[in-house]
């Protein structure tokens, strides 16, 4: 490990605006990363990338997304209000270069899935397209909406709907494994990884040591 460097937080104001929005983005490690399907009531998809997708809560099944400033059009956000629904999908090894290809500023007249050549995929529970080329796919309803003071963002709550995995990724205590659906995680903003799990541990008690979790 090379020398460590300190940054106060003056020197990070003080950075160019790109390499601090690079910086920040990488600061928090690895992140989840999806595309998130829309649809307006006139029939125009959107498909759009996200790595700020977080767990809510399991009872009931929650998700939230943060959405950036609405300084411009946000087709996704729109989408989802108007429509009461969105998708999220998990991007594999084999679609992330379209998937990042998402985050062009398409007009909304285009659709990202014929722009960068995914296919959107309907089924009968929910409006808005999932992406055929996910392997882990679920729909949700719009829950609730938090416009952030300190800094204009949106969280955006979600409850799940439906949800799509491969059989051969599910384990016997409700798990799902990710790593075997070939799910990718990201860090920054353009950097791409695949996993490689170390274990499950057991239950932490506080007179036990965790050990490995065995699965069946």
């Amino acid at each position: 490990m090379s020398m460590i460097r300190h940054f106060s937080g003056q020197d990070i104001v003080m950075m160019e605006q790109r390499s601090r929005a690079a910086f920040i983005n990488s600061l928090s490690g690895f992140k989840s990363v999806s595309l998130v399907g829309t649809i307006n009531n006139l029939g125009q998809t959107n498909l759009s990338i996200f790595n700020s997708v977080i767990h809510i809560g399991a009872n009931p099944a929650l998700i939230g997304m943060i959405i950036r400033p609405n300084s411009v059009n946000r087709h996704t956000l729109e989408n989802l209000l108007e429509t009461n629904c969105y998708t999220i999908n998990h991007i594999n090894k084999d679609i992330y270069k379209k998937a990042h290809q998402t985050s062009a500023r398409y007009p909304k007249e285009i659709s990202e899935f014929d722009a960068v050549g995914l296919t959107p995929e309907f089924h009968s529970k929910i409006k808005s397209p999932y992406v055929k080329e996910s392997h882990i796919k679920f729909g949700l309803q719009f829950a609730e909406r938090h416009d952030l003071k300190i800094n204009g963002t949106i969280l955006i709550i979600g409850k799940v709907i439906e949800v799509f995995v491969p059989e051969n990724c599910l384990t016997l205590d409700g798990v799902i494994d990710v790593e075997k659906a070939q799910t990718i995680t990201t860090s920054g903003l353009d950097s791409y990884h695949s996993t490689n799990r170390l274990s499950r541990l057991t239950y932490a008690k506080p007179d036990t040591i965790p050990s490995e979790l065995i699965e069946k």
